[in-house]
């Protein structure tokens, strides 16, 4: 694996064909049937000689990560655990060998280096956005990314992004729009655990976060259940849709305020603190106004499904010298 600051080395040296190349090659191709290489072979065939002879050399420094079974997986890639569920989720997506191997060699050569750089960003860093800028600066996730950047097109037509929980997402594709989550690629990662330490797979989440929103060709709904203005829907996300905007005149925000009603079931605030299945707005601010008028003057306190939700805005509130 190469050390934190060298160059990346491509891992398209295998000249991974593109999505329109894998949707045409037969089954067997796409599937796990193809003899799969392991270890530092694989690694070797993916990136070359000379990040092999990075990753040996980091593991010959004492200390150098103190994530022991990380750098064992990357070392290894096909004993992890998950490997041959990840196989088969590649195939039957339509994925080849060749994406497939690049891919999971990638990923799991990423979560080796995160540690490191989760350490350098708390040390270097006192801003928040500095460090998880610092964070997702991990190249092997980027070489991910150039990889699979076609994976992670939108099949429905429009795209959506989210706050407030995995049930925000799973509303949004109930009302046919399409989150990151599922996308082909974004399916895949999003059902596998890979490691223990959530700390060193967030990154990559944020590094294909911006690659899906540099796909949006069209109008993107954004679905509000927390307003928090430190997570990455605010602090990443949105900005760089504003920079595809100026490029891409037919990308428009639309906001939609969320709360979870006492049956569970999420529904949309309107400017007059109903709750119904379809509320938009054409700006943030109008968003979040409606959003905490609701949680302030509306929410019911019985109600366990929306109290962080409310909590969280209270606490906001107070922080800006707000009270309720």
């Amino acid at each position: 694996m190469r050390e934190t600051g060298t160059p990346p080395v491509a891992a398209t040296t295998t000249a991974v064909p593109r999505r329109e190349a894998a949707r045409g090659e037969s089954a067997d191709s796409a599937g796990g049937h193809a003899p799969h290489r392991a270890g530092v072979t694989t690694y070797q065939g993916t990136a070359g000689n000379a990040a092999v002879a990075h990753w040996i050399q980091r593991q010959e420094t004492p200390g150098s990560d103190a994530n022991a079974e990380a750098r064992k997986n990357a070392v290894d890639p096909t004993g992890h655990g998950e490997w041959s569920t990840f196989r088969d989720m590649m195939a039957e997506a339509g994925f080849p060998n060749s994406v497939t191997d690049a891919a999971w060699q990638l990923v799991l050569g990423g979560l080796a280096e995160q540690g490191q750089l989760n350490d350098e960003a708390m040390s270097r860093f006192t801003e928040r956005q500095a460090q998880r800028d610092h964070r997702a600066s991990n190249t092997w996730y980027q070489e991910l990314v150039q990889l699979i950047g076609d994976y992670l097109e939108i099949d429905r037509p429009t795209m959506a992004l989210w706050s407030g929980g995995i049930d925000t997402s799973v509303y949004a594709r109930s009302k046919g729009h399409t989150p990151l989550e599922a996308t082909p690629f974004g399916g895949i990662i999003d059902k596998m655990r890979l490691t223990k330490d959530w700390k060193l797979k967030t990154p990559m989440w944020n590094v294909l976060s911006k690659a899906f929103v540099d796909r949006a060709r069209g109008p993107v709904h954004i679905f509000l259940r927390a307003y928090n203005p430190d997570s990455v829907l605010i602090a990443q996300e949105v900005p760089q849709l504003r920079l595809v905007m100026a490029l891409h005149p037919a990308v428009k925000l639309i906001w939609h305020p969320l709360y979870t009603a006492s049956d569970g079931r999420l529904m949309e605030v309107t400017k007059s603190l109903d709750l119904v299945p379809d509320a938009s707005y054409a700006t943030r601010d109008e968003c979040v106004q409606v959003l905490y008028d609701y949680l302030r003057l509306r929410h019911d306190p019985e109600n366990a499904h929306s109290e962080r939700a409310n909590q969280e805005m209270s606490d906001r509130l107070a922080a800006n010298g707000n009270p309720r």
